[in-house]
């Protein structure tokens, strides 16, 4: 199994995980999190974890929670960067933050191969940070997400960051890719970022092994000859096997890689973030 690891930056820090938890540094400010890939021991006992910790998110539900403080004044909010890039950060009741940090191997992907005369999407866009790391490169960039108030996150990113002209896209990301292609728009590169499960637009039951194949072939039908495209998935039900199957058919005259997106912790433990597929 070949994997790809994204490495830590002045920023932040995968300082230690297991329990079901990770320990992180963003910037000054070092939370705990749950993470179900952390089935491992950690190597720092619980006594040091807390006394480093600012917060620590506790579990209500499955997809729900609330953050303890643990170091009273500590700030809810705060800013925190990536090369030139800013990114506004957030205690949410999600356990997330504001960025998935193992993404930051995407944004080197994307600043290495992407110029500046060419045309970025960013489907499932999220906060931002695919989204920022085309635009500095000057790339004319397209940014998609169906949640009002995500794309507004991203925006500030963006102003924080110092720049400008992002098209924001408020839309089913599928949908919007359905009807660029009706509408004969392509792209240099495309980055999906999909949840494994959910809702869709008209509440219909989201699957990502099941909607797989369609993301693919709405991607091949926008993405220029010479372009890449970059999908990540986070299901244990579509595995890398059925990836390397099922990518052939829609771009049959491109390379295609398939691994697992990872991180080190800084005590030598790794988690893995699940399939990464690049195409180019």
């Amino acid at each position: 199994m070949q994997r790809t690891f994204t490495h830590p930056w002045n920023n932040y820090e995968l300082l230690d995980a297991g329990n079901d938890q990770k320990l992180e540094r963003w910037g000054e400010i070092i939370t705990i999190r749950p993470d179900r890939n952390a089935y491992f021991k950690p190597v720092w006992d619980r006594k040091k974890w807390l006394e480093l910790a600012h917060f620590q998110f506790e579990e209500l539900t499955s997809t729900k929670g609330e953050w303890k403080t643990l170091k009273a004044g500590t700030p809810k909010e705060w800013v925190t960067g990536f090369e030139q890039l800013k990114f506004q950060l957030k205690l949410t009741s999600f356990k997330h933050v504001g960025l998935f940090p193992e993404q930051k191997a995407n944004w080197d992907f994307i600043l290495k191969n992407l110029k500046s005369d060419q045309k970025f999407l960013n489907l499932f866009g999220y906060t931002g940070g695919a989204s920022l790391a085309a635009r500095s490169v000057g790339a004319d960039v397209f940014h998609c997400d169906s949640v009002k108030q995500i794309n507004a996150w991203a925006k500030e990113n963006m102003e924080l960051s110092n720049l400008t002209d992002i098209h924001w896209v408020l839309e089913d990301a599928l949908r919007f890719a359905t009807r660029e292609a009706k509408r004969g728009n392509t792209y240099d590169g495309i980055i999906m970022d999909p949840p494994a499960f959910g809702l869709g637009a008209k509440k219909e039951r989201w699957k990502i092994e099941q909607r797989f194949p369609e993301l693919l072939e709405a991607a091949s039908k926008i993405l220029n000859p010479e372009g890449f495209l970059i999908v990540n998935t986070y299901s244990p039900r579509l595995k890398i096997e059925t990836i390397n199957e099922i990518a052939p058919h829609y771009f049959p005259n491109k390379t295609i890689e398939v691994t697992k997106l990872c991180m080190k912790t800084q005590t030598g433990k790794t988690i893995e973030y699940g399939e990464l597929t690049r195409v180019f």
